[in-house]
């Protein structure tokens, strides 16, 4: 066997986790733009009711939607962020483990590493259970059942995987059997 390469040394791996930070970027920028203008549209606001001295119907509504949802997803955005710096350092310590991918529902996986033998009564899948809740990224991991992948543990319990041709990385928690 030869020497074991950190999975960050895959070139897939190089394009895959800048492909993740952008996303995390745009939901930090675009969170971080929609409070800018919901503040921007509540002075707005306040100081045309004030001169005309008539508030404007339903712009309350839409500038505490602009700030709520700007901030979640300025949360969010920061979040993967974090995920994305975390990942990136763990996986220049571990190598890629290649298997296969089991879908058992929406957000429920099995990585299969290679050599498992579903025969063997002591082998087990990893099981996961997928971070995001975004539709698009649920219908992509879908899209991998029974398809080999890369996967590697970031953490005690948090795996990413990527496949041929994916552009990111995508995360999964690793959950107990009952």
């Amino acid at each position: 066997m030869g020497p074991v390469h950190p999975a960050a040394d895959d070139p897939q791996t190089s394009s895959a986790l800048p492909g993740y930070q952008a996303g995390a970027l745009r939901w930090l920028a675009g969170g971080a733009i929609a409070v800018v203008l919901g503040v921007l549209l509540g002075a707005a606001a306040v100081s045309i009711a004030a001169d005309t001295g008539r508030p404007l119907p339903g712009v309350g509504l839409v500038v505490v939607v602009l700030v709520v949802a700007g901030t979640v997803a300025a949360v969010a955005g920061a979040g993967a962020l974090v995920r994305h710096l975390r990942w990136r350092r763990a996986l220049r310590a571990v190598p890629w483990q290649t298997g296969v991918l089991r879908i058992a529902g929406p957000a429920v996986l099995a990585f299969e590493p290679e050599g498992y033998d579903e025969t063997d009564p002591l082998a087990a899948p990893v099981r996961l259970r997928l971070e995001s809740t975004a539709v698009w990224r649920t219908r992509a991991v879908q899209q991998l059942h029974d398809a080999v992948v890369r996967a590697a543990p970031v953490g005690p319990r948090e795996w990413v995987f990527t496949a041929d041709g994916l552009p990111t990385v995508y995360g999964a928690r690793a959950v107990r059997c009952r």
